[in-house]
């Protein structure tokens, strides 16, 4: 039966992992001295997690069933008419949210007790996963701007925190300061976004702001002939560009690689960069009334789901090649927000976030079996001696690159149907970049696939390109062979590719077109993209079987084809095209250049103007005129008042005389003045 939910089982679903974390960090790591061991801190933790994800379950459950929250659970403070309150905004996207986030941090910190083991942080790390998995939970859950604000600026502290988890390693430390820095260019628009809302609609509260739109719609931003509500959106998808890795705000992703496996999985799949998916969709009411800012969140996603899969196509580092899909594939969820196609983003984040997690711990049991070395130049053929690793690998990568009948296709395919039904402007290019996308997705996808799993095995032996990890005893040694997981770290892998092959089979009926997120969600009527691609639905298996007459069936075959017949039956093309197209390969290999634009221009800019501030505003405007200039003014006055002050009598009574008759000149009337 229809109902409120219970606050007090809501309130449970973040508290639990806080608690892990708190029990953790404070009773299992040097602080408190350890007391309570390895166990007792990756149990508490797992059991929050766990206790988390079947509370989510239940309310997932309940909400289907008509159930709903709304309601503030802590009111903070009140100035003059805001209020800052912590409260609970729980219908169908929200729930969909925790489950997803619950069940791939559960996961996790399963995979972490096996990957994790030999680890000096061990109990620290825990604890920080915990507090992250919080966090993330914090952030979906809000009803207002301010919790979405202490949750989104939360999972970027706790991010810093794990990417730079191995503190003692100097590419961990830039690798996290840069994340950090880059997160809060995005944030300076989120505030800004937020700031504006609230200024003009008076109140902190989704709902709230939400009933003043067609208010807010109206109004012009000050000395401008913009719309207030573009001048917000923007400025709000500027904070979802930096946690969710949009061009030019995604370099801090692939850099952040350097922290542990499992957290690339919880971070890249599940959890931050998702977080500026969701707050799109949360505030698809306010996106609805401005075209303009949808059409940029469509061209940014464009750009970035297309030139970062021409990224992923070079990269040897088998974690990065995961690194660059992830950013493609947030691309494409951000092109789904800017055709208004919200329902089918937040499906492809749920899908993605099942068989990315897969791919990340995949890649760390290979990293395992490997000894450590990331290079996929090093590897091939291990098939044979990891079986469990390669077949969900094999089930995750079907999943990316939009196989049909399993999840990642019917997400992907949603999108490419919507975006090319969409009226926006920048459709056509979104089109032919989501397109495109296939094949490249299909070719490195595969090409990592194929170079790991297939062909000669290049592992126990010296090469040109990893001679470093030999002196830093990382690898295999000559004779030794690669062998699988523990069941601790492989189990995970199976509970994650259950969902990759059939979550979207049963899932896209109600979630994109039946009525789950119809209280969640809102388009507008005059954005036709979702309803036009639900008169070409007649069910999973019907679109299915007709996508393998479809351009990006044929164009995802046409990418693993290709990769097949570069990496394993010729090899010598690969190398030819590298030698012949050196130009464009450098220009991938240094990432667009990204990284040296924001060294020489954003951050040389930001020296040369400190550098000017300092040289001009301090020490010459501040200490030079007012400190120094208002001493040396005091002194020079206090120079020539001592000269007139000799001790001597009759210089007194001259001084006298010589007033009295200035005194006389200036108020007695002039004689001759007539």
């Amino acid at each position: 039966m229809a109902g409120q939910l219970n606050p007090n089982l809501l309130l449970v679903v973040p508290l639990a992992p806080l608690a892990g974390a708190v029990i953790a960090g404070l009773f299992g790591t040097k602080f408190f001295g350890n007391i309570i061991g390895r166990t007792a801190s990756h149990t508490v933790t797992i059991l929050g997690v766990l206790i988390a994800f079947i509370l989510s379950c239940t309310t997932l459950r309940e909400v289907l069933n008509g159930s709903a929250f709304n309601d503030v659970i802590y009111n903070w403070m009140t100035i003059g008419g805001l209020k800052f309150e912590i409260g609970f905004l729980i219908d169908s996207l929200t729930a969909l949210m925790m489950c997803v986030v619950t069940f791939v941090s559960l996961m996790v910190h399963i995979y972490t007790v096996g990957y994790m083991k030999d680890d000096e942080g061990y109990n620290r790390f825990f604890s920080y996963i915990s507090l992250f998995t919080f966090s993330m939970l914090m952030l979906v859950m809000s009803n207002n701007f301010l919790q979405l604000f202490f949750g989104w600026e939360a999972v970027g502290l706790v991010s810093y925190l794990l990417i730079g988890f191995w503190y003692k390693k100097p590419t961990a430390i830039a690798a996290n300061m840069k994340a950090f820095l880059v997160n809060r260019v995005g944030d300076f628009g989120f505030i800004l976004g937020i700031g504006l809302l609230v200024a003009y609609a008076g109140s902190l509260n989704y709902g709230e702001v939400f009933g003043q739109k067609e208010a807010l719609a109206k109004l012009i931003f000050p000395g401008t002939d913009w719309l207030l509500i573009t001048v917000a959106c923007i400025c709000l998808f500027i904070g979802a560009m930096g946690k969710s890795a949009q061009f030019p705000l995604h370099v801090w992703l692939p850099d952040s690689m350097e922290g542990p496996t499992p957290i690339s999985a919880l971070i890249h799949a599940a959890t931050m960069v998702t977080a500026g998916i969701f707050m799109v969709a949360r505030m698809s009411p306010l996106f609805e009334l401005s075209d303009t800012a949808l059409s940029f969140v469509l061209i940014i996603g464009s750009i970035t789901a297309l030139f970062m899969g021409f990224l992923g196509i070079i990269q040897n580092d088998i974690k990065r090649v995961v690194a660059y899909s992830t950013l493609s594939q947030l691309g494409y969820m951000t092109v789904a927000l800017g055709a208004s196609a919200y329902s089918v983003a937040v499906f492809h984040l749920m899908t993605h976030a099942f068989f990315k997690a897969l791919l990340f711990l995949a890649a760390g049991s290979v990293i395992i079996g490997m000894h450590h070395d990331q290079d996929i130049r090093n590897m091939g053929g291990l098939r044979k001696y990891m079986p469990i690793t390669w077949i969900t690998s094999l089930l995750g990568s079907l999943a990316l690159i939009g196989t049909p009948f399993f999840s990642g296709f019917y997400s992907k395919d949603s999108i490419i149907e919507a975006v090319h039904n969409s009226t926006i402007y920048g459709s056509g290019f979104a089109s032919f970049s989501v397109l495109a996308g296939v094949f490249v997705t299909a070719f490195y996808s595969f090409r990592m696939y194929f170079l790991v799993f297939h062909g000669k095995e290049r592992f126990g032996q010296m090469h040109d390109h990893d001679a470093h990890h030999h002196d830093d005893h990382l690898g295999l040694a000559l004779g030794q062979k690669p062998h699988e997981s523990s069941p601790v770290v492989t189990l995970p892998l199976v509970f994650l590719a259950i969902p990759s092959v059939v979550i979207g089979y049963f899932a896209i009926g109600p979630m994109l077109f039946g009525d789950f997120f119809k209280d969640a969600i809102f388009v507008a009527d005059a954005h036709e993209a979702m309803a036009e691609i639900a008169k070409e639905f007649h069910g999973p298996v019907a679109m299915a079987i007709h996508s393998f007459t479809t351009a990006p069936f044929l164009l995802a075959l046409a990418g693993v084809v290709s990769a097949y017949y570069f990496y394993m039956i010729d090899p010598r093309i690969p190398a030819y095209i590298k030698e012949k197209f050196s130009p464009i390969y450098n220009l991938l290999e240094n990432k667009y250049y990204m990284d040296k634009f924001n060294e020489v221009v954003v951050a040389g800019g930001a020296r040369l103007l400190g550098n000017g501030l300092w040289n001009i505003g301090d020490k010459i405007l501040i200490d030079g005129l007012i400190v120094n200039g208002s001493a040396k003014l005091v002194g020079l006055f206090s120079r020539l008042s001592r000269k007139i002050q000799s001790g001597y009598l009759y210089h007194y009574a001259f001084v006298m005389i010589v007033g009295v008759l200035g005194f006389l000149i200036y108020f007695m009337p002039f004689p001759f003045a007539k």
